[in-house]
């Protein structure tokens, strides 16, 4: 019996931090002041890896206007 690899969507605070190339402690502070999209779960903060994508395509908008 084979079991089914499951495809996770989510990605730790550190793992946020280093998909979007920044230091843990911004990220940490973003979450905090609820400026960065993210679910806290448990205690732990939760990062959703499309959300992430898409938040980074308002920045990178709005830095243009």
């Amino acid at each position: 019996m084979e079991l089914l690899k499951i495809q996770r969507t989510t990605l730790t605070m550190k793992e946020a931090a280093d998909y979007l190339g920044i230091s843990y402690w911004l990220i940490n502070q973003l979450a905090k002041r609820k400026q960065i999209p993210c679910s806290k779960v448990g205690g732990k903060y939760l990062f959703r890896v499309k959300v992430l994508d898409e938040y980074l395509t308002q920045k990178e908008e709005a830095s243009v206007q």
